[in-house]
């Protein structure tokens, strides 16, 4: 043990007299550790929204997307399997996406109705787990008529259930002498899903190829693009470059997930930092305590700084002793605080105690969600302005004259 640590060690033990030093230091630890555990908890829960909320735009849309700016693409079978070979990808499928109206006799709704193939769509989309009731694969059981996927927002609207019918009206339709007539189309509702988000919940249905291909009057080889699914979501951006470059450009175009919400999550991202940038001034303010303990530690110590300095000790080592009585008191702080931020956070991801109203946000308990660079981060800003906080003080020690300070002792 250094000269300077074992000192600084001694001052942080309080005799009577220095009782009221004591309760200060006491306090800066407390505000320290108050920070960094708000900080914890705060960064936790909004990491755990975000985790949250992608997970949830991923279960029902792809990683990456290819289109055609000529209206479609033919013979996609040859194109999937070409897709499926490239490094990053796990599995790639059809889609064919209409805008569409849906009707019942309780009511009419506009909605977004995709194509896909349902055995295939599996390696691509995460719609069998929110399913509620029925399957993604009914939609190939052969009836009377073909089947659809709703929300189950959009049921409740609609007032229907799995074995009910609905009418589809499509943009495709012919010309008659009394105008332009839409297509009218019956399907049966073979599944509801629910998502917990209120936007796919109401306005989206699924349907076969065929079905789709049908109402819309496409060709049997002709869907609307190509949905892939890769193995790391983070770097779906890459392997849309390396799907980009495959392709050759026009007429094929790829968007991956990140820049089709880019907004959304950048707001989010913002909004972390911004809370980040809040809260780290209860850090700062546990550390402005720091100081105050400090500067009354110095006078308090006036006399033992001029006898360790008439028997040898540098101003260096003086500087240094107090340095380490602050950085003490900030380590004591951000250990505790990481104790608090950790242990509350596991019960709240655990028991869930604090419930959120479902009909408003997209889930009903507060996720949360640690990673290690946030941890990181936290540890190294909170030591980082506890040390800033020790240099007045300490600079104030060391410029003792030990002269002046035994004059009067």
């Amino acid at each position: 043990m250094s000269f300077e640590f074992f000192i600084a060690l001694r001052y942080l033990r309080a005799k009577r007299k220095q009782a009221f030093i004591s309760v200060i230091s006491l306090v800066s630890i407390l505000g320290v550790a108050l920070g960094v555990a708000a900080l914890i908890i705060v960064l936790g829960v909004m990491n755990g929204f975000s985790q949250n909320l992608r997970d949830k735009i991923l279960g029902l849309n792809a990683h990456i997307v290819v289109g055609d700016y000529t209206g479609g693409i033919s013979d996609y079978r040859q194109l999937a399997a070409e897709l499926d070979s490239l490094p990053g990808v796990i599995g790639s499928a059809p889609f064919i996406y209409t805008e569409v109206m849906i009707s019942s006799p309780s009511g009419v709704k506009g909605v977004v109705l995709r194509g896909i193939d349902p055995r295939g769509a599996s390696e691509v989309l995460s719609l069998d787990r929110e399913m509620i009731r029925g399957s993604v694969t009914e939609l190939e059981d052969q009836g009377e008529f073909p089947g659809i996927i709703i929300g189950q927002e959009l049921s409740s609207r609609l007032g229907v259930s799995t074995g009910d019918t609905v009418n589809i009206l499509s943009p495709s339709g012919g010309r008659s002498s009394a105008g332009f007539t839409p297509q009218i189309s019956i399907f049966e509702v073979r599944g509801i899903f629910k998502t917990g988000m209120f936007e796919y919940d109401s306005s989206f249905g699924y349907t076969t190829i065929g079905a789709a291909q049908s109402i819309l009057g496409f060709r049997e080889d002709l869907v609307t693009g190509m949905e892939i699914r890769v193995h790391d979501v983070d770097r779906a951006h890459i392997v849309s470059r390396t799907v980009d470059d495959f392709l050759g450009g026009y007429p094929y175009y790829v968007r991956n997930w990140m820049e089709m919400n880019q907004n959304l999550f950048a707001a989010l991202q913002l909004e972390k930092m911004a809370m980040g940038v809040i809260l780290a001034m209860i850090i700062l303010v546990g550390s402005f305590s720091i100081v105050t303990a400090l500067v009354m530690l110095v006078m308090e110590k006036t006399r033992d700084i001029a006898i360790l300095m008439s028997m040898g000790a540098t101003r260096a080592m003086i500087r240094r002793i107090f340095i380490l009585v602050g950085m003490l008191i900030g380590f004591l702080g951000t250990a505790l605080g990481f104790i608090f931020g950790l242990g509350i956070s596991h019960l709240l991801k655990e028991y869930q105690f604090i419930k959120l109203p479902a009909d408003v946000y997209y889930l009903d308990h507060l996720p949360v969600l640690h990673q290690t660079q946030d941890l990181v981060i936290i540890g190294l800003a909170a030591m980082f302005l506890c040390f800033l906080a020790t240099i007045y003080p300490a600079r104030k020690a060391s410029n003792l004259n030990p002269a002046d300070a035994l004059r009067y002792e």
